[in-house]
């Protein structure tokens, strides 16, 4: 085996002879989940379904109401105590649940209400499909490729993916409170690529975040970074499928 003078870090070894021919063919696709091919509903929509369900839906109709709550969601979420809650919050289900009571409690409308806030977090509805999301699976699916799923979430987002009855299009799921692990762990990316029969090298990990999804490259696999952007429309999934032709 030949090596350069800086090498780049990796959990993976090529030998000499792949190293001088081209990679292999992509024939499987990972995403992940939260900002890459489904959203959380607006916030307006969230505090609505909170406020019915905790019978405070009327202080949301005064003059900036929701504005003002934003405003609030915000600056808890700076303050070193919510700060400190966040990390690894995804590793368990009781470990987000704390982090999320711990930074609502912060905001006078959910103060009191954080069960049937997070409730509403969760609730299979509650997460949505971007327009280009469907589509874009479909077309690999369709194109004999393999799907998974490979995300720092804290429940089982598979009940989102069947509420939107995309269920049948994704092989698998690596879901981080599932695997007690978050990205960019390597450990992640290679079980999804096991569980999908994948060399990595064979395998391109979709998402919007260069540290954790971008970690995928030092286990072999080519990575494509979406722009970090909170959008409503199209995700802009479809240049995967042209990284496919």
């Amino acid at each position: 085996m030949t090596h350069t003078l800086f090498e780049t870090p990796s959990t993976y070894r090529l030998t000499d002879a792949e190293m001088a021919v081209p990679p292999p063919q992509v024939e499987a696709v990972l995403f992940d989940f939260s900002n890459t091919i489904f959203h959380m509903i607006d916030l307006e929509t969230w505090l609505r379904r909170v406020g019915t369900a905790s019978g405070r839906l009327t202080l949301l109709d005064a003059p900036g109401a929701v504005a003002d709550i934003s405003d609030q969601l915000r600056t808890a979420f700076r303050r070193p105590y919510v700060v400190a809650l966040q990390e690894g919050r995804d590793l368990s289900f009781e470990r987000h649940r704390l982090a999320m009571h711990g930074w609502w409690e912060q905001v006078d409308f959910l103060r009191g209400a954080e069960e049937a806030a997070y409730r509403e977090l969760t609730a299979p509805d509650a997460w949505t499909p971007y327009p280009d999301t469907e589509p874009v699976l479909r077309a690999l699916h369709d194109h004999g490729l393999r799907i998974g799923i490979v995300s720092d979430f804290a429940w089982d987002l598979r009940t989102h993916l069947a509420h939107h009855g995309l269920d049948d299009l994704i092989d698998s799921c690596v879901i981080s409170y599932e695997q007690g692990r978050e990205k960019p762990d390597p450990q992640l990316f290679l079980k999804a690529c096991a569980d999908l029969g994948t060399d990595p090298r064979a395998a391109l990990m979709v998402g919007d975040n260069a540290v954790r999804d971008g970690g995928a490259t030092a286990c072999g696999l080519r990575t494509y970074i979406l722009p970090a952007e909170h959008r409503t429309g199209d995700r802009g999934l479809a240049d995967v499928l042209r990284l496919m032709a």
